[in-house]
């Protein structure tokens, strides 16, 4: 019976926006809007680190990883879900939707380890700046690389199989893309095993880098505090500001989508978040990276082959 009901449903259907109404045209403005300068941001950020010899570093790469990681994520989902604005009833196969899960999970995973790949880099660039050369070689930079997306992979294995595994009745989706819960609600049967299951690996996913990150900035800010010169220490303080600010809200907003009760749940609250973790927070990482990194400024002066100025925060070309 349960093998019946499952190949039955051979499609979703998103609801999406629908709750918004005619407001749906304003957001696919807004959300292309962003879409676009997201895109822009990334590759920017990307070509300027492949291309400048001086960001051949192990701080830099993971930050043209995870640049990369969060375009080829925004991609999974940002086409379809704008799309569906303007094409409000978007079918999509069973297939397609464990394959959109597959790829999202895969990259968000990726992500929140490339980020603890990032702390674990500022832990030796500050407690061990002596030795940093020899720990952050090309070899270790690359096994953190492999390692975060290989743990992607396998938490994308064990959501989807789990997921997919389960005979669907319903197919109309309370949500804009093929996320674990909204999909899991259209199970004909009991999800308690599936809802365990995701929990297990969404807090591994989410505690184990938090803890890490913790762990090692408890160390950085310790040797920080050392620091006797306050411009040094005021400067390796604004290193971390940043990260830690995209840490924050990295992992809280992946903190209440995946570990809140069921309880709390409700469509409204839930594309909310949805789309501060999959449109508003991969647009504003690259510029909370790079709005106050002097290098990255100065690649892209020595890229465009001008000379700016730095004045009250905007930047003039010296053309002018």
């Amino acid at each position: 019976m349960q093998r019946k009901n499952f190949t039955e449903v051979v499609e979703f259907i998103f609801l999406g926006f629908s709750i918004f109404g005619k407001h749906q045209i304003t957001l696919f403005v807004v959300f292309l809007t962003i879409y676009i300068f997201t895109l822009i941001e990334n590759i920017i950020i990307v070509t300027i680190i492949c291309i400048d010899r001086h960001l051949h570093t192990p701080m830099y790469f993971f930050l043209s990883m995870l640049a990369s990681s969060e375009t080829v994520y925004t991609l999974v989902i940002v086409p379809r879900m704008l799309s569906s604005l303007i094409f409000h009833s978007h079918p999509i196969s069973l297939s397609g939707c464990a394959t959109q899960m597959f790829f999202f999970i895969t990259l968000a995973t990726n992500n929140c380890f490339l980020l603890t790949a990032m702390g674990c880099d500022h832990y030796v660039a500050i407690c061990k700046p002596l030795r940093y050369t020899v720990i952050m070689n090309r070899g270790m930079c690359a096994r953190l690389m492999c390692g975060s997306f290989g743990t992607g992979l396998v938490m994308a294995v064990l959501h989807v199989t789990a997921m997919f595994s389960l005979p669907f009745c319903g197919t109309v989706v309370d949500h804009f893309f093929c996320d674990i819960y909204p999909v899991m609600k259209l199970s004909c049967i009991d999800t308690t095993v599936s809802e365990i299951i995701n929990y297990g690996v969404s807090s591994f996913v989410i505690f184990v880098p938090v803890g890490l990150i913790f762990f090692s900035y408890v160390l950085i800010i310790s040797s920080i505090l050392k620091i006797p010169s306050a411009k040094g220490r005021k400067k390796a303080f604004a290193t971390c500001a940043s990260y830690l600010t995209v840490v924050i809200v990295h992992y809280g907003c992946a903190s209440i989508a995946y570990l809140k009760p069921k309880s709390e749940n409700s469509v409204e609250k839930d594309l909310l978040i949805s789309v501060t973790y999959t449109i508003i927070t991969p647009m504003l990482n690259p510029v909370i990276y790079t709005v106050r990194n002097k290098e990255v400024k100065d690649a892209l002066r020595r890229a465009v082959g001008q000379k700016h100025f730095l004045t009250d925060g905007i930047i003039f070309s010296g053309d002018l």
